[in-house]
């Protein structure tokens, strides 16, 4: 199987935010909210930067040789985790919920823009080694989000009654999932291996985020990459002191809603602090810490501490408390050698709101890079689109407009009315020109009837093209079957589409021919076409 790449600029895809591309184009408005230059990576600069700043070692390799545990690890996974017990290691990280069965396509793309980045900077730093990590937000709460999936055009939910961080849910009731996936993928190239390897993830017994470190490490082992699951006692304990000023001092509210002012003058803000960033994790509950007064409660439980009660549970339980999005990254960075952090729009949006948080605690501020979009287009696909002249850009655009393009580019009928357009301006500058040398004041009259008879012709216009599309109807259909297969509900397909057709189709692989044209660092939208 061979396949064509072409690639087109974020900003004429309509499909980014221009928060996001101003970013990308380091615009004054953006570059006093991140630390380095998107595309003019200076990865010696940041090296030095994360040098000054070590992180626990021994600490961090013990819980991921705890969280290991009992699976079998791909070499190049074990090499990785030793890796980091050395000062010249350093991690580049992407981070994500524990969607079901890996949720939407670019969570993929995120993981392998992570390896491909860490092969590209030990073929650039060899006297170092960087380790890929999958930073899994285990403790996330929002079940509506992370227990659908989209699966042959409908979207199939998990039905439970469980609470809490979804991490810690376990697996009971998952069962009719499976078997619409089996329907969906059992008859395809590698869909039974796939289903096998889905069943032993979320095997009875097993909480989701076991459930995905077994998934990623099947799937992603072999290249090296180390998942790491937060929700451990020893790496929250590491996090103490931010936590504790945290809840004395409310001192991410402070900083982040000032950037947020700034930022906000020219941008849609992502995400809004609270006065306590931090949730209490136990059990199947993850609320909202807040004070009031001179205690801190428990939203929605009985939980009530004194400052002393408080700081003796934080000291004696830091698994209980879960940073919620505002302090996420900063945890992250904190126990990681991390050089680099790759995310979505939507990520990257709200990282740009906490520079000054990592300036106050002096914790070094990573590289942030945009993902990897791409849009994968199959040789049925691909074959449409030669049969009808367009090419696989072409399909950013509005259907409608794409549709009235090309029935305007092949039709042999004059469907632009620019000469006779033409020819009714000159008539009416005439009797402008006669109507100003009768009374002046009749000039607005024949403005007025130019102005109805241009709509006039505008709407001949609209009726013809109208007419001339039903001699397109096969065309017509055929662009819009095109735009649904490829922009599924109009979105892009990696924002809406499940990983498991593609993997049950093409195995092992689809993620080599994605790992082969990622680019690390870029502002170019990746398409790929299959060929026969």
């Amino acid at each position: 199987m061979s396949y064509f790449v072409r690639h087109l600029p974020y900003q004429q895809t309509g499909y980014f935010s221009q928060l996001v591309l101003d970013f990308l184009a380091a615009h004054p408005q953006v570059s006093p909210f991140y630390a380095y230059a998107p595309l003019q990576a200076d990865f010696e600069k940041v090296i030095a930067a994360r040098k000054q700043v070590p992180v626990d070692r021994p600490v961090l390799v013990q819980a991921l040789q705890q969280q290991y545990e009992g699976l079998t690890l791909h070499d190049a996974v074990q090499a990785n985790i030793a890796h980091l017990q050395s000062p010249g290691t350093f991690t580049v990280c992407t981070a994500h919920q524990p969607n079901l069965f890996t949720g939407y396509l670019y969570f993929a793309y995120k993981i392998l823009q992570a390896v491909k980045l860490a092969q590209d900077l030990k073929q650039q730093y060899p006297q170092y080694n960087f380790v890929p990590v999958y930073y899994m937000g285990s403790e996330d709460a929002d079940l509506d989000e992370l227990g659908s999936i989209y699966l042959d055009g409908k979207t199939l939910t998990w039905n439970t009654q469980q609470h809490g961080a979804v991490g810690r849910m376990h697996t009971e009731g998952l069962e009719p999932m499976l078997e619409q996936i089996a329907n969906s993928i059992g008859f395809l190239p590698h869909g039974e291996t796939l289903l096998a390897l889905l069943a032993n993830a979320y095997r009875p017994g097993a909480n989701i985020q076991e459930a995905t470190l077994y998934l990623v490490n099947e799937l992603f082992g072999r290249y090296g990459l180390v998942v790491l699951v937060p929700d451990s006692p020893a790496l929250k304990r590491l996090y103490i002191p931010v936590m504790k000023e945290e809840l004395l001092q409310q001192t991410s509210y402070k900083l982040v809603t000032k950037t947020m002012e700034q930022l906000g003058q020219h941008y849609k803000v992502q995400a809004n602090p609270r006065e306590i960033n931090l949730f209490y994790l136990l059990d199947d509950k993850r609320e909202r810490i807040v004070k009031e007064g001179n205690r801190w409660s428990v939203l929605n439980t009985e939980f009530d501490f004194t400052e002393a009660e408080l700081l003796a549970e934080l000291e004696a339980h830091p698994e209980r408390f879960s940073p919620n999005v505002i302090l996420r990254g900063m945890f992250q960075e904190t126990i990681l050698p991390n050089l680099a952090f790759i995310g979505g729009g939507g990520e990257i949006a709200y990282w740009l709101e906490l520079k000054s948080l990592f300036e106050h605690y002096k914790v070094p501020y990573p590289l942030l890079l945009l993902r990897n979009s791409f849009l994968w287009v199959d040789n049925n696909a691909r074959k449409r689109l030669e049969k009808l002249e367009l090419q696989s850009t072409d399909l950013f655009q509005d259907t409608l407009e794409l549709v009235d393009a090309y029935v305007e580019k092949h039709t042999n009928a004059g469907l632009v009315l620019k000469t006779e357009y033409d020819a009714i301006e000159k008539l009416f500058d005439e009797l402008a020109e006669k109507a100003r040398a009768i009374d002046v004041t009749l000039v607005a009259s024949v403005a007025a009837e130019f102005k109805k008879a241009g709509k006039s012709i505008g709407k001949l216009e609209h009726k013809f093209l109208k007419a001339e599309k039903k001699k397109f109807a096969w065309q017509t259909e055929s662009i819009q079957t095109l735009k649904s297969k490829l922009f599924p509900a109009g979105s892009l397909q990696e924002r809406k589409e499940n990983l498991i057709p593609y993997y049950a189709q093409y195995g092992p692989a689809f993620f080599d021919v994605l790992l082969e044209h990622i680019i690390p660092i870029t502002d170019q939208f990746i398409i790929i076409e299959e060929e026969a």
